[in-house]
Order: C-alpha cells, then structure tokens, then sequence
C-alpha cells in the first residue's frame, strides 16, 4: 500500500512541474514583466524610466531563467524563474500589488471557503445518493418517474437564478440571512448528481452477484446498501474526492455575489486589478490541489477495491 501511495506521488509531481512552467511560460514569456508594466501604468506617455522602476518595485527587473553576471549559483538563483516559479513549490508566493504577503492572504481566506463549501458538499453528497437509491428501490414507479422529471427540471436552471432568487427570498423578504457576507445561496447540483448516480445504481442491478444475493433471500434494502453502493463507489469516489480541492478554493460566482472573503472571491478581484502575483499564485494552488484530489483519488480506490493495488 505504502509503495502504490509513494508511486502515485511520483507520477503526479512531473505534473506539477510541467503546470508549473506553462505557467511561467505564459505570464513572463508571452506576457513579458514590459507588458506587465504598460497595463499598470498605462499604455500612453510611459517612459522607460518608468516602466524599470515598476519592475524593480515588483522584482521583475531581473532576467529569466540566467543570470550572465550573477556569481556561482546565482545564476540561477537569481532569476526570476527561481524566485517567482520555483520559489513557490516551498509555498513562497511573494506579496501582492498592495504589498500584503499572499501567502498569509490565502491561509486566512481558506477558512471562509471551507466553512461554506464543505458543509454543502458532504451534505450535498448525502442527499444525493440517498435521492438516487430511493429511485432504485422504487424503480418503475411513480416515484421513480417524477424523481427523474425532477432531476431534469433542477438540471435544466442555472445556478445563479437559485442564488439570486436566494439573496432576494431569504435575505432581502425573510430577512433570514444577510446579502451579503456569510450566508449562501442553494447551490443546485442535485439533479445531475442524482441521475449520474441513478444511472450507476441501474448498471449495477441487473449484474450477476446481485441476483445472487437476492437468492440467498437477502431484502432489497440489503442488497441496494451493502451492494450495488459498495460496487458503484468506484465512479462515485471519482466525481467527489477530484471535487475536495475545489472546497479550498471556494466558489467563484458565489462569493463574489456574496461578498465572503474566501479565495474564490480574492481571485476575482486580483483578475479584475490585474493583480498578476496573485493570480499566478492561484493558478499554482488550484493545480497543486487538484493533482492532490486525483492521488488522494487513486488511493480511496484501493480502499474501495483493493484488485486496483493489486494491478
């Protein structure tokens, strides 16, 4: 088990580095520190004075990957590269436009992203597989029937009418929950989720080992819970544990309509300032987290099926 874990690091950090300099390719190589400068001080009557003063300001003011006159390792060191690509793989990810560490910046706004998402996820996912074996138990009926009409329905509006709908029902009418700040919309996923996860319980009933487990006189409720679930964790670990990163990065559109001081919301107004430290941070923790999500993924497999280890 240690070895399948040690393993699936190791493929995932030529990932990571590979991401890592896509990104320094396309902010500092195609998107030169001189371009960087114009879009802060505008593109009109800015002298060159001006433009080595905003990167020596904002580091930028030295060259890329070699330093030709830098001593010994310096060359390499003192690149920007090194401090602002590499530096971030030890979480050193520089200060902002307003001269706030970035780094403690996202320690203190991961809290409010958590503290929203997370909840709505695990009880999300409780929900939804709960929905989707209720079908099943009552497939071909009723129940069954308008459960799917209902799946479509909620599937077929967008997210943002139930948060605006949200902002104005329960907080501006019932008075309930602010706005704006910690309160949330009803974010609907539940209708694809459902059905996806209808559609893996389908696959799974008409399989051999259920119709075996019905003959040896087991109930329904038995067999759907202690084995069409168990067997249908496989697809299901893979569309929630690759989700867990996201619950650190919060949700874009709903903190900035909001107002919450999540990361979701930061990376909004960093885009919108052209704040380009923090978006590269960003953009560097959403692939971390993600390549976290698909290992911690490959190793909830194993637990869930250990034949997976085992090839």
């Amino acid at each position: 088990m240690l070895n399948y874990i040690i393993r699936r690091i190791l493929y995932a950090l030529p990932i990571l580095a590979g991401v890592n300099l896509i990104t320094f390719t396309l902010f500092f190589v195609v998107n030169t520190p001189d371009d960087m400068a114009r879009m802060h001080l505008g593109t009109k009557h800015v002298t060159e004075e001006a433009i080595w003063k905003w990167k020596e300001e904002h580091g930028y003011n030295k060259p890329l990957l070699y330093h030709e006159t830098a001593p010994g390792l310096n060359k390499f060191t003192d690149t920007i590269f090194f401090e602002k690509s590499v530096a971030m793989f030890a979480f050193d990810f520089g200060r902002a436009d307003d001269g706030r560490d970035i780094a403690h910046e996202i320690q203190s706004r991961m809290w409010p992203s958590l503290a929203i998402a997370l909840p709505v996820f695990l009880l999300g996912l409780l929900a939804y597989i709960t929905f989707a074996l209720t079908m099943i138990f009552f497939r071909a009926t009723y129940i069954d029937f308008w459960g799917v009409i209902l799946c479509v329905m909620l599937m077929s509006i967008s997210s943002l009418f139930y948060i605006i709908g949200g902002q104005f029902l329960i907080g501006k009418l019932w008075h309930l929950v602010p706005i704006s700040g910690y309160g949330s919309g009803l974010n609907i996923g539940a209708g694809a989720n459902t059905r996806w996860y209808r559609t893996l319980f389908l696959e799974e009933i008409n399989k051999e080992y259920v119709r075996t487990a019905r003959a040896k006189g087991l109930s329904e409720s038995t067999v759907l819970f202690r084995h069409i679930l168990k067997n249908a964790m496989i697809p299901i670990l893979t569309g929630t544990v690759a989700v867990i990163p996201l619950l650190f990065l919060g949700g874009l559109i709903t903190e900035s309509f909001f107002g919450i001081p999540g990361l979701g919301s930061y990376t909004i107004d960093a885009i919108q300032s052209q704040d380009f430290a923090v978006v590269r941070a960003m953009v560097f923790l959403g692939s971390l987290l993600y390549i976290a999500g698909l290992v911690l993924t490959d190793i909830s497999y194993t637990l869930a099926d250990p034949r997976v280890r085992l090839e």
